[in-house]
């Protein structure tokens, strides 16, 4: 009877373990509450630049699911945050990831270019689901790479996404043209990459067409 009890107990508290760090997951860890709490809504924060070392690491890390959450202040205070950011006179940018913040939380801002009055709009866990076979040519900078814009070859026309919002509706939709070259360049950061890992790669295929 007592091994039964004790087999119980550990049980719950494996249970209870689990649980918790499974939440913990879907929220911000105490570092980026700090971060976020640190400041009111038209605060911006600090962009993250590849041009320091720390920051650098951080914006080379994969960011982690978002939990939809309309009654998680902090999340709402964040999402503000990160607005103001992308729109302050210094930044002036079309779009930005949670990890340019320090955030690594798979959240962005875009603006967009293909709705009347070009809005800003904000999105949870979005997650490119199909990329077409044509391709266009752009000129693409980046916030957390300061003094520097060049022509990529090799994003797609269009593309399919689907993503959350933060009442928890989960959406699917097909963005084209310049738009979903944002769409693309934001959701590259929440995965780590930047886009001058496609400039290599398209520097790369180069060189082995020439060979």
């Amino acid at each position: 009877m007592k091994n039964l009890i004790f087999l119980a107990f550990g049980l719950f508290l494996i249970i209870g373990c689990s649980s918790t760090k499974s939440a913990l997951k879907n929220d911000f860890s105490k570092k980026e509450s700090r971060l976020i709490m640190n400041a009111d809504s038209l605060s911006p924060m600090r962009i993250y630049k590849i041009t320091n070392t720390k920051d650098s690491l951080l914006l080379r890390t994969k960011s982690g699911y978002m939990k939809p959450d309309p009654k998680n202040k902090t999340l709402h205070l964040f999402i503000k945050r990160l607005y103001a950011t992308v729109r302050d006179s210094i930044s002036m940018g079309v779009g930005i990831a949670a990890p340019q913040v320090g955030v690594l939380k798979n959240i962005i801002w875009v603006q967009r270019f293909d709705k009347e009055h070009f809005p800003f709009e904000v999105y949870l866990n979005p997650k490119i689901i199909k990329y077409s076979e044509d391709k266009q040519t752009v000129k693409e900078g980046c916030l957390s790479i300061p003094n520097r814009t060049e022509i990529l070859n090799s994003r797609a026309q269009s593309i399919t996404i689907e993503y959350d919002t933060i009442k928890g509706e989960h959406k699917t939709e097909t963005v084209t043209s310049f738009t979903s070259v944002i769409f693309q360049h934001e959701i590259d950061h929440l995965n780590g990459i930047l886009y001058l890992d496609h400039l290599q790669k398209e520097l790369d295929n180069t060189k082995k067409t020439n060979y």
